[in-house]
Parts: C-alpha cells; structure tokens; sequence
C-alpha cells in the first residue's frame, strides 16, 4: 500500500516536473515574442511614420489623431518641392561619385592592412595594432582642423616644404574642393571609420583556413599573389559587408562634406541646408511646426535613405551571411 502511494507520488512529481518545464518554455517564448514585437515597433514605427508624413497635406498634417491611411495626399507636391529643394539628382550623382569610389578604395586597402596583421608577425605589430584600435576611439572631429591644413597644403614627408624652402615656390597643392579629400585617405587607409573595417577584416582573416595559403608559399607564391589568389576570393561575403559599411558611413556624413568639398553638396549635407533650401528655391519660411514645412522636410528625409535601402536589400543576403561568419578570436 505505501509502495504503491510512494510510486503513484513518483509519477506525480515527474508529471509535474514536465509540465512546469513546459510550462517554463512557453512563457520564454511568449516573452521572446512580446520583446520582439516591441523592439519591432520602436524601430518601424518612426519609419511608418515618416513614410505616412511625406504623403499627408498640410491640413491631414493638424489632424492630432494619427491615420495611418490619409485620406488627404499631396504626395505628388511634397516630393516635387523636396526634389528640387535637394537638387536630388546633381546632389545624388556628386555623392555616388564620393561615396561610391571611397568605399571600393576602402574596401582594397582595409583588406590589404589586415590581411598583414591577421597572417605575419613582424616588429612593433601590437603597437601598431593598438594605435589602429585608437583610431576606433578619436572622434573623426578631432582630426578635422588638422587634415583641412594638411589638404589646404598637401606634402609627403615634407619633401614638398624642402623643395618650397630651397625654390622658394610653393608647389604644394590645395586638395579642399576636390574629392580626393575622401579618396586619398581612403587610398592609405586612413578613410572615414577605417579602424572598424580594418578590425572586421582581421577577424575574418583569422577564421579563414591556413592550409590553401601554406600550399600556395609551398608552390612558390609569395605574399601578394596569396592574397590575391586565395585570400581575396575567399573574402567575398566580408568584402561586400566591409563595402556597406563604407558606402553608409561615408553616405550619412555631413560634417566632413561641409568642410571639405566646398561648393559641391552631397545629399547628406543638402538634407541639413533644407531649412535655407525651402526659402531660397521653393519661397517657403520654414518653421519647425509649419505643416507644409514638416512634411516636405519627411519626403526629403525619405528620399535620402532610399538608395542606402535598395543597396542593402540587394546585399542583405551576403550581409547577413557575412555577420555569420566574422566572429570575435584573440
């Protein structure tokens, strides 16, 4: 009788054990789904609401109430006036120019520096390293004064001073203006963010296998047809990655734009100019409350981040597989 009173208690408790591990995992994922719908909304809803903005009338605009399908467009005026307000296409060509080529530049010479830091040992290598983790840190602000006197005179080494001094003409040339602001720094791989992709590179360089590299130096191959032959297109997934990351940066900048392409307006820095932009081009006074303003000011923003949306969509594959496989190695 106590026997089977202990053996019947037995299943019980097991049962209940089951259930409350059950238990246990339905609630995790009604709380992994909750905190995900919440998270989802807190990053969609600005763009809905962005999106929904561009298209509504001054008069949907006083509406207090949100509708979310304005029955009140004025689509066709709010994208007109953000067009020409931007001057879109001149603005978008000058930073595909920019944007597009420093990325590519980037993406070559970021491989190029950390597929030596990832594979060779040689002097100074920790220090060096260091200095580029540095470099993650340091605003880009507090390079800018510097850099414009750089550009404003470009010299190597000083060895254009020297020539300056012994000649007594000034042949160093004033690059502010010019695109190659951005490319050339770029070029030596010092561009905008490089010590992040730099970083990225390496880690996936680490993860890559030795063996197909050993058997090229085996072969005779040295190190820049290894990492032409091997390295290279084994990187692809990391290399477009490194390029999104490139191309957006360089994309949202403003600052380094104003400063240093005089006369020549990316579109990151027109969206900034769009409160004189709306008096001078489209005759209207722009006040942060002002509907009609408001409005044109969400068509401008929506038609900024629209070619950074079709990249990614395009890339987004790669992207993710890419954000796969780059782990974190000592």
């Amino acid at each position: 009788m106590n026997s089977d009173f202990c053996r019947l208690s037995g299943e019980d408790a097991a049962r209940l054990k089951f259930i409350g591990k059950r238990a246990s995992k339905v609630l995790y994922a009604v709380f992994r789904m909750a905190f995900l719908i919440a998270v989802g909304y807190i990053v969609i809803y600005p763009m809905l609401h962005m999106i929904v903005s561009s298209m509504q009338s001054k008069y949907a605009f006083l509406n207090s109430s949100r509708v979310w399908i304005p029955s009140d467009l004025s689509i066709k005026e709010n994208y007109e006036t953000a067009l020409l307000c931007l001057d879109y296409v001149t603005s978008l060509i000058s930073t595909l120019k920019n944007e597009i080529v420093a990325g590519l530049i980037q993406v070559v010479s970021c491989a190029v520096a950390a597929y030596g830091f990832a594979r060779f040992e040689f002097k100074g290598k920790k220090i060096k390293l260091a200095l580029l983790f540095l470099t993650i840190i340091v605003p880009d602000m507090m390079l800018l004064i510097p850099r414009m006197i750089n550009y404003s005179h470009l010299d190597f080494l000083g060895i254009l001073a020297l020539a300056n001094k012994i000649t007594g003409v000034d042949v160093r040339p004033n690059i502010l203006g010019s695109v190659i602001t951005f490319w050339l720094p770029a070029f030596f791989g010092v561009g905008l963010k490089s010590g992040i992709l730099i970083y990225i590179y390496i880690q996936f360089f680490k993860g890559l296998p030795r063996e197909l590299e050993e058997a090229a130096w085996v072969d005779g191959a040295g190190p820049i047809r290894t990492f032409c032959n091997i390295a290279v297109p084994s990187s692809s997934v990391v290399i477009i990655t490194v390029f999104i990351f490139s191309v957006i940066w360089h994309w949202n900048d403003s600052t380094l734009s104003g400063m240093y392409l005089l006369g020549e307006y990316p579109l990151a820095l027109q969206v900034t100019r769009l409160e004189s932009a709306l008096s001078d081009k489209a005759g209207l006074l722009f006040q942060p409350r002002d509907p009609q303003s408001m409005a044109i000011v969400m068509a401008a923003c929506i038609l900024f981040i629209t070619p950074m949306l079709i990249m990614y969509m395009i890339l987004q594959k790669w992207f993710i597989e890419s954000i796969d496989r780059v782990g974190i190695t000592g």
